[in-house]
């Protein structure tokens, strides 16, 4: 996470959840600060880096997303602009190391109406001092910027003209994983906000999620020659349903990222040049 003080200075805090290599050491190489905590948690992860943060501009951001500096402020300056209370960046999917299926896939899902205006599917998100006010802590859900999305009303969000990277899994199954996650969180938040719990009944506004049919009504219909990759698409969605149903299915599974060597930087001379995406994952 990131937070932006009065000056304009950033604050980069790590949130170590449960990591068992070197995440913590490494950071502290690089002087910013570290919130350790054993449970293997994202939302304890955030509540452990807000406890700590004292900048306002709070900047959510996953460990493997490549979010420099630059990128940082100019989210904290989009958030500043009146009347917006977050902002992200524009996604870009890297298919380039992805199988065919995989890319098929994304060609659908890229072009579905769900993710213009919102804030999930980036890995960061800023969000204004009032936005994080009006909650007070990440609730233990998997689906932590689908929360965000609902707190920060239609009109409050901007998506600002910088490019993120995220990189899309490299086979089949990996990917079948991780829509069946996707999917598992989308239903546990949809959970979460018909029990309205207490601190949270006036804080969710959730925009309605896409319906099952908008791969065609929204994307195929407009442009036909994607029909080969709609059938891939559909079966994917229709595998992951299928293995998030199964007895044996464990919401913590991976993502489904292709796994790659660490690459451990050595310190630099100030954390100001130092991106969050450089430190290994826990």
């Amino acid at each position: 996470m990131s937070a932006l003080t009065g000056d304009t200075d950033l604050e980069i805090i790590v949130a170590a959840n449960g990591c068992t290599d070197r995440t913590a050491e490494v950071a502290r190489s690089f002087g910013v600060r570290v919130a350790e905590i054993a449970m293997p948690s994202k939302p304890a992860a955030l509540n452990a880096a807000d406890d700590i943060a004292t900048g306002e501009v709070r900047v959510y951001l996953d460990a493997d997303v490549p979010a420099g500096p630059r990128l940082i402020r100019l989210l904290a300056a989009a958030v500043a602009e009146p009347g917006i209370e977050a902002a992200v960046p524009r996604p870009v999917v890297d298919t380039s190391a992805s199988t065919w299926p995989v890319r098929a896939y994304y060609r659908i899902n890229a072009r579905l109406p769900v993710f213009r205006g919102r804030l999930f599917g980036r890995g960061v998100i800023a969000v204004s001092a009032r936005a994080r006010a009006r909650f007070p802590r990440f609730p233990d859900i998997t689906a932590d910027d689908m929360f965000l999305d609902a707190v920060v009303a239609a009109g409050e969000k901007a998506e600002i003209d910088q490019p993120v990277r995220v990189v899309a899994p490299r086979t089949g199954p990996e990917l079948v994983r991780r829509v069946a996650r996707a999917r598992d969180g989308n239903a546990e938040f949809r959970r979460f906000v018909e029990a309205s719990p207490s601190g949270y009944e006036r804080t969710l506004d959730p925009v309605a999620g896409p319906s099952a049919t908008s791969w065609l009504r929204n994307v195929v219909l407009r442009a036909p020659w994607l029909l080969p990759d709609a059938v891939v698409y559909v079966a994917v969605v229709l595998l992951a349903e299928r293995r998030r149903r199964s007895p044996s299915w464990d919401v913590r599974s991976g993502w489904g990222r292709a796994a790659a060597p660490v690459r451990v930087p050595g310190p630099r001379s100030s954390p100001e040049n130092a991106s969050p995406a450089d430190l290994p994952k826990g």
